[in-house]
């Protein structure tokens, strides 16, 4: 056994044992701090598998028995599991103490990541399709123990039969596979004709998107994420559903064979369409953890943009192209698992603080609450994809891609990258808009709420792992060049890094100056705040028509998003109610509310709840309870199948 072997047993064993001390009455501090000290081990795995390339464990197999195994792309994953859950875990120290079901909590934590562990290594059907299973339930299981309410049961329901229904396409593909012994060997599937290597990319797409969260299979994602503890949102969002992404990865990209020009040009349109639509119905959105659930569905889209733009290159035979946009998707993988798990954790410091996450009841929290408002700033700097943090960096490299592709490509190729590209664009400028309302509803302005007012700092392990997330947004910002060509070596075709000095400076990713322009925005920066610190001005009082300056006079969510709410009218289909009270032809009172539902939910989801409600009530009046009446059923099925054999159906 060698010691990557033994470091990744030894990870695996110190992550069990700090779930099961997790459970222990008094021990769940201890275990949570066990569980860190197991998913570093693993993540020191997961890097050391990457830069050297090498193969750990078992090799790829398609036989039924159990087998598991690194190889660099999933030792990749493990190292940004590991890069994201161990400041989570020193975030959950502090905050899941004194919480409603905290240990076990605690103990399925550790289950939910022993599970995603066992995804990454699975290296054979079984293997692979028990873990994914586990990575379905344990959360849900951690979400009911933490809260018991009629629509969180419904949200977690939601989320499990969504996932499963998906799910059943993950099966499809992977037993196809395996059917055909492709698993591990692209030729096995290439010589059972177009036929099967059609159902298993299509399976793939459906059941990896589906958990994803890929638009149109993205509803139960807005609905979990924002129920589980703060701290479970985080690895929920940040890590799981690029696991998916790891699995879509695996099967489209080295297990299907040559792949089609339609597979890529259809990951372009979904990406496309999960990147709007997300950053579109968060804009809509009043309350924080929903907001930030609904960009996840458009930071999947965008690296599924990257993915879409590596198929088209390498179906061009442009392998160096093709290995930069593989690179591009797989560092926005990285960039967004780690600050949107910032931003997770930071909502979970406010909603501790504050005691709700609507927008309109937040504000002022930045001066009240520095140390998770400074960071929750940094995640959301990142996450609006603004220079020189590291959303901007993926962000920059994806576009570029995609530029690429829409010069070099055939007409219809060219016309479908053109518009990916102007949707990517927009959907940058709209993520932005949506967080300068964010930043200026939660973090700055006065306190709408006393609770805002009197908000602190929480705990010292709450902040430290905010802290580490928001250092490596900038780190990864100023030098993506020091990971983009070992990203680009993975590739496909890349052989050990093809892309490597191709259109890649280090630091800095093609010709966009990373690092001059933080020290430039530092320097800018410093001296703004030594210029604002020798020249205060004056309070001066606010004038509002008259009336005395309250904090309902104040911008809402609904404020900011108004005129493109109008604009999009036709699209986002808005209800508003008003209710007016009169007494004496005077008006007493005006109500209004407004909601802007998901159009997905209206036209694919509700009626196909409605349609299992009525499939399940035909059900429930055949099943009468009535012993002669199921014995009348046997009596009619055996019946039914002797006509079959007498006329042949049935030999």
């Amino acid at each position: 056994m060698g010691v990557l072997d033994a470091g990744a047993l030894a990870g695996v064993a110190t992550l069990a044992s700090g779930g099961l001390l997790s459970a222990l009455n008094g021990r769940l501090r201890v275990g949570l701090a066990v569980q860190g000290v197991g998913m570093t081990l693993l993540g020191v795995v997961g890097v050391a598998v990457l830069t050297s390339g090498e193969l750990l464990g078992a090799a790829f197999r398609s036989t039924v028995s159990p087998a598991l195994g690194l190889d660099p792309l999933s030792g990749f994953f493990l190292a940004v599991l590991a890069i994201t859950a161990v400041p989570t875990l020193l975030f959950a120290r502090d905050s899941l103490p004194g919480s409603p079901g905290a240990r076990a909590i605690g103990a399925l934590t550790a289950g939910f990541l022993l599970a995603l562990v066992g995804v990454l290594a699975a290296r054979d059907v079984t293997s692979f399709l028990a873990f994914w299973e586990l990575m379905t339930l344990v959360p849900a299981a951690a979400i009911l123990a933490a809260r018991r309410e009629g629509s969180v049961r419904s949200a977690v329901y939601s989320y499990l039969a969504i996932t499963h229904l998906g799910g059943a396409a993950v099966w499809i593909a992977l037993l196809t596979l395996a059917h055909h012994g492709a698993i591990g060997d692209p030729s096995a599937l290439a010589a059972a004709g177009s036929g099967a290597q059609t159902l298993v990319a299509i399976a793939a797409l459906i059941g990896f998107g589906t958990k994803a969260g890929l638009i149109p299979l993205h509803s139960w994602l807005p609905r979990a994420h924002p129920v589980a503890p703060a701290h479970l949102s985080a690895l929920m969002s940040g890590v799981m559903i690029k696991i998916a992404l790891y699995g879509l990865i695996r099967v489209e990209f080295q297990w299907l064979g040559a792949t089609p020009r339609w597979l890529g040009i259809a990951l372009l349109a979904v990406g496309l369409l999960s990147s709007l639509g997300g950053v579109l119905w968060a804009l809509m959105q009043h309350e924080l953890k929903r907001l930030l659930a609904y960009h996840s569905i458009e930071n999947v889209g965008i690296i599924t943009l990257g993915l879409g733009a590596s198929l088209l290159f390498a179906d061009a035979h442009q392998p160096t192209w093709a290995a930069i946009a593989f690179a591009a998707a797989l560092l926005h993988v990285a960039n967004h698992a780690i600050f949107k798990a910032l931003l997770f954790l930071g909502a979970g410091a406010f909603q501790r603080a504050v005691g709700s996450l609507e927008l309109d009841r937040l504000g002022g929290l930045l001066r009240r609450m520095p140390w998770a408002g400074g960071a929750f700033l940094v995640g959301a700097i990142a996450i609006a994809g603004l220079p020189p943090l590291n959303g901007f960096a993926s962000e920059w490299l994806t576009l570029q891609s995609l530029l690429h592709v829409a010069l070099r490509a055939p007409l219809g190729v060219a016309l479908a990258a053109g518009t990916a590209l102007a949707g990517l664009a927009a959907t940058a400028a709209l993520a932005l808009l949506c967080f300068v309302k964010v930043v200026g509803l939660v973090l700055l302005g006065q306190p709408r709420r006393p609770e805002s007012a009197q908000a602190v700092d929480p705990p010292v392990g709450m902040r430290a792992g905010m802290a580490v997330l928001a250092a490596l947004c900038v780190l990864l910002g100023v030098v993506p060049g020091l990971v983009v060509p070992t990203l680009a070596g993975l590739a496909p075709g890349a052989h050990g890094g093809l892309a490597r000095g191709v259109a890649i400076s280090i630091p800095g990713t093609g010709s966009f100056p990373a690092l001059a322009l933080a020290i430039g925005l530092f320097a800018l920066t410093a001296l703004l705040v030594r210029l604002r610190g020798s020249h205060r001005s004056a309070a001066s009082p606010v004038w509002a028509c008259g009336q005395p300056v309250v904090p309902a006079l104040g911008w809402t969510s609904a404020a900011f998003t108004k005129p493109l709410r109008l604009v999009l009218e036709v699209i986002l289909r808005p209800q508003r109610q008003i209710e007016v009270v009169r007494s004496g032809g005077i008006v007493q009172s005006v109500t209004y509310s407004a909601d802007v539902s998901s159009r997905v939910d209206a036209l694919m989801v509700e009626p196909a709840v409605r349609g299992g409600l009525r499939a399940a009530a035909v059900a429930r009046r055949l099943q009468s309870g009535n012993v002669r009446t199921y014995a009348a059923y046997l009596l009619a099925l055996v019946a039914g199948l002797l006509v079959l054999v007498r006329i042949g159906v049935l030999g």
